[in-house]
């Protein structure tokens, strides 16, 4: 069966993303533009994953935690889990690498952690939105040994895109590769292409998503089997918007 879904998302929890997007709003609205299976993804944390995960479950949406993780050489990378515990410990291991620089919230934007229920519990003092002391490869190994799927971020994007920032995409074990835009031929370099919508406004949520085709029994209890996932994504069992 195919499954609408979106692996790219931000909340208020990212500085560079509206305070009008705390987890509720994602998963409200992933659910009214028919979305069912979607993934939280702040800039280099995952704090506001057990937020997300009581939000997807009253909205009745398969959720998938994690973060947009950014490269010594400030490449994006999707790392994505099915369990809010296993985000937040590798959340734990990325915040250990970022450097500690001085953090504006004026300048920088708010770095807000909240509940379901959109009361604020806490506003970090480690900024975020920083490049890790982790190169490209070093990053992809750490979440990969961790289970996490892999997939490289807007790869065809002008800023912070594996062709931009390397010149290139490295051959290494990917789940998938995101794109904005329909790829040039052998760009992918043969693996499988997704799309997501990168919302970090209301108005960005589900812009951008992809069919998944999904065995039964993907999703059970609220609990999403990332094997599934990954198995969907090798086989490239994918509807793009494009196609």
């Amino acid at each position: 069966m195919f499954v609408a879904c979106d692996f790219h998302n931000h909340s208020c929890l990212s500085p560079c993303a509206s305070l009008e997007q705390p987890p509720s709003v994602l998963a409200r609205l992933a659910r009214q533009r028919g979305l069912e299976l979607v993934a939280l993804t702040d800039h280099n944390s995952a704090l506001n994953a057990p937020a997300f995960s009581v939000c997807a479950a009253r909205e009745g949406i398969a959720a998938l935690y994690g973060m947009e993780a950014t490269s010594a050489e400030e490449v994006h990378v999707l790392c994505l889990f099915s369990d809010v515990k296993a985000a937040l410990d590798f959340g734990a291991f990325i915040a250990s690498r970022l450097p500690s620089l001085p953090y504006d919230p004026a300048r920088m934007g708010d770095q807000v952690v909240v509940d379901a229920d959109d009361m604020v519990v806490d506003q970090p003092e480690l900024y975020f939105g920083a490049a890790l002391e982790l190169d490209f490869g070093a990053l992809c190994d750490a979440a990969a040994s961790r289970g996490a799927l892999i997939i490289p971020a807007h790869i065809d994007r002008p800023m912070f895109g594996a062709l931009t920032q390397l010149g290139f995409l490295p051959e290494w074990p990917y789940d998938a590769v995101e794109a904005v835009r329909p790829l040039p031929s052998g760009v992918a370099r043969g693996y499988t292409v997704i799309t997501g919508s990168d919302a970090h406004y209301p108005e960005h949520i589900a812009r951008r998503p992809f069919g998944l085709d999904l065995a039964e029994g993907w999703s059970a209890g609220g609990h999403v089997n990332l094997e599934a996932v990954r198995s969907a994504l090798a086989g490239g069992l994918v509807r793009l918007p494009w196609n």
